[in-house]
């Protein structure tokens, strides 16, 4: 069985719309998606993006994705690479198709010079915690996430505090 990892095009809209929905599922959180295919085809491939996507297939089909982007560290001055998410399918997991992934990611954020490759993880899902700690990833527990969104952040926007 061989692995093979390949850039995302907007031809994948549909297939990447359809990772994300079972990865909500996983996470218990299906009602959060709010996209389409569409969406994610101007989102993620349109001309100002500055997001990417790798497909993951094993000897021809696809069996994961991952969406990254590049942030920035004013403390380190360089970038780094935010993962956005990271996704394989049920049955696929277990041979090598998430580390694969990961590693991709890992030296492209080399190759960039990046200081940085970090993403989040829900603190509930043990198996991707042990995972992720197999191979010297840690997590950062003296910062806490803030997120403004729906109606908070139009308010905020717009100057109603």
């Amino acid at each position: 069985m061989s692995l093979h990892i390949r850039p995302a095009t907007s031809d994948d809209a549909e297939l990447i719309l359809r990772f994300i929905t079972e990865l909500a599922i996983y996470e218990k959180a299906e009602h959060e998606v709010k996209t389409d295919a569409a969406g994610i085809r101007a989102s993620l491939f349109g001309a100002d993006s500055t997001t990417h996507a790798l497909i993951c297939e094993r000897d021809g089909e696809p069996i994961g994705y991952a969406v990254y982007f590049f942030n920035y560290s004013t403390w380190l001055g360089r970038h780094g690479l935010y993962l956005e998410d990271l996704y394989v399918s049920p049955a696929a997991r277990g041979q090598g198709a998430g580390k694969a992934l990961l590693r991709h990611l890992a030296k492209l954020a080399v190759a960039r010079g990046c200081g940085r490759f970090e993403w989040a993880v829900l603190d509930w899902n043990t198996p991707a915690i042990e995972f992720y700690q197999s191979f010297g990833a840690r997590p950062q527990e003296e910062w806490t996430i803030y997120r403004l969104t729906g109606q908070a952040l139009l308010d905020f926007a717009a100057g109603e505090d």
